[in-house]
């Protein structure tokens, strides 16, 4: 079931800058990208693909502070893994 989270005004904005950065990595583009196209979606779950690009995003330590801001929200927009 899919969570009822959307990405936040101030996060979007940062993914927006990270998604226009000609230096931004590649992962960090990926988890901005799918922060960016949950906005408005609450339906919408972030891929098990960008969930790992932002989980690198989030261990590296050259990331900038915006980076981490969209990788976070993408990740918490990733539904938990269910334990049986």
């Amino acid at each position: 079931m899919p969570k009822s989270k959307v990405t936040r005004p101030k996060a979007a904005q940062k993914a927006s800058t990270i998604l226009r950065s000609q230096s931004t990595g590649k992962n960090s583009k990926t988890a901005a990208g799918s922060a960016l196209s949950q906005t408005k979606a609450p339906k919408k779950v972030t891929s098990k693909k960008a969930a790992s690009a932002a989980s690198s995003v989030l261990k590296d330590k050259r990331t900038s502070k915006a980076s981490k801001s969209a990788a976070g929200s993408a990740l918490s927009q990733r539904p938990s893994k269910k334990k049986k």
